[in-house]
């Protein structure tokens, strides 16, 4: 490992820590677990228009298996590195912004579903989201006037790291 690569603080939440989205979640592939069985196992086609037994492989496959497991591995890293700040959002996107980009850093309270629409990768070029569950994180304005903001459970240590690696910068 490089010296820009090391790790000074490191952030980490995952979706199956929010009770709700996990219960819908476990509710959608129950109910595709119980037609696949219904009509694959046990031979009793299940609804009233069912579906072919390629495509309940197929909505099985998709919606018993791997949304639950893509729900599960999601999960939302931050790191202060060395000379940037890492940002991944598994298994969709990955961000590094130098600290030369960044003008100021600073823990809020800010509301997730007006600011930016929702939880998860959000909003426009300009303002941008990235963030789990909750209402608290780091707000980052770029010298170019954008603004990220990094949901996290623990806004405040987060933001001391990266206040203490702009100052290097």
């Amino acid at each position: 490992m490089n010296d820009s690569q090391q790790v000074y603080y490191r952030d980490v939440q995952y979706i199956r820590k929010v009770s709700w989205v996990m219960l819908l979640i476990i509710g959608i592939a129950g109910m595709m677990w119980w037609g696949f069985i219904q009509q694959i196992i046990l031979g009793k086609p299940w609804g009233s228009k069912p579906a072919s037994d390629f495509w309940m492989w197929i909505i099985w496959i998709i919606f018993g298996i791997g949304f639950p497991l893509g729900f599960y591995w999601m999960r939302l890293i931050v790191e202060v590195r060395a000379d940037h700040l890492y940002i991944r959002f598994v298994p969709f996107s990955r961000r590094e912004i130098p600290y030369t980009e960044l003008k100021r850093a600073a823990a809020r309270t800010y509301s997730p579903i007006r600011e930016y629409g929702g939880w998860g990768i959000r909003g426009l070029s300009s303002r941008r989201a990235y963030s789990i569950s909750g209402n608290r994180g780091v707000e980052l304005e770029l010298i170019d006037g954008r603004i990220v903001m990094i949901g996290s459970d623990n806004p405040l240590p987060l933001e001391m790291a990266i206040q203490e690696r702009l100052q290097r910068f």
